[in-house]
């Protein structure tokens, strides 16, 4: 009998699979773990753009977490897309302790289309970041959460990083795919840790890579890799899911982590 350990996606759904519960799976999978997940939203979306979401009441939500937990070893959470303060709150009350958590506080998706009511996002700074092991924002969402009028450097994703941390969760990951330069380099900021790391930038926009670099932080948290660990192991991953994008037909691309492992 096999058994893989466990990590599970809180996030909305992608109709169009590149990103969302979708590109989670198919992350925890190439990495080597087993994926659960908690529904939040049904989106109609592509790599074109959002048509249309549903929010799933809170009260499944609720629900799917305890099923989830009631029969499997969960050893990592991400959260994407939560949508409404409603979702945090019951997402936030109905979380264990002592299992890491990976935030991905989604706000926007890559088309514009708004993913997090504004008035959600004082919900997701005072009940969910303070107990989240890692958040990790890209240049806009990062903007958002620390105050900051611009990040355009190093120094800037520091300070945001630190800005970031002083709301409660133990490490900051600021993604840089948004600046300039001929490669895309994160920051990771926590107590005594600053790890900076760049790959290689590709020239094309790519759907779901946010989703899929959270989702592999969660999945090798659940293999047991400490963060600096998870973050390295992390980078390698998200550079090859998206060197291999797939094309759709519109000729956007969607993060491809499929057979990528550790």
């Amino acid at each position: 009998m096999q058994t893989l350990p466990c990590a599970c996606s809180i996030a909305g759904s992608d109709s169009g699979g590149g990103a969302g519960i979708q590109a989670d799976l198919r992350t925890f999978t190439a990495v080597g773990v087993w994926g659960t997940t908690v529904v939040t939203a049904i989106t109609a979306q592509n790599t074109k753009g959002v048509l249309g979401v549903s929010m799933v009441p809170e009260e499944m939500v609720a629900l799917q977490i305890r099923a989830v937990l009631d029969d499997f070893d969960i050893r990592a959470f991400k959260t994407g897309m939560l949508g409404t303060a409603g979702i945090i709150r019951t997402v936030a009350e109905n979380l264990p302790s002592g299992i890491p958590l990976v935030v991905d506080p989604v706000m926007v998706a890559t088309s514009g289309s708004r993913l997090l009511e504004e008035r959600a996002e004082q919900e997701l700074i005072t009940t969910l970041l303070r107990r989240a092991t890692v958040v990790t924002p890209n240049v806009p969402e990062a903007m958002v959460l620390s105050g900051l009028s611009q990040i355009t450097n190093r120094d800037e994703m520091r300070e945001a990083a630190v800005r970031i941390r002083d709301l409660g969760p133990e490490f900051v990951i600021i993604k840089g795919g948004h600046l300039g330069g001929d490669e895309a380099g994160d920051l990771l900021v926590g107590q005594g840790t600053e790890l900076f790391l760049t790959g290689h930038r590709y020239p094309y926009p790519v759907h779901g890579s946010g989703c899929c670099f959270s989702a592999a932080i969660a999945a090798y948290f659940a293999l047991g890799c400490a963060v600096p660990e998870a973050f390295r192991k992390t980078k390698v991953f998200i550079d090859a899911a998206i060197r291999d994008a797939v094309e759709s037909v519109s000729g956007n691309r969607s993060v491809n982590p499929g057979g990528q492992g550790t």
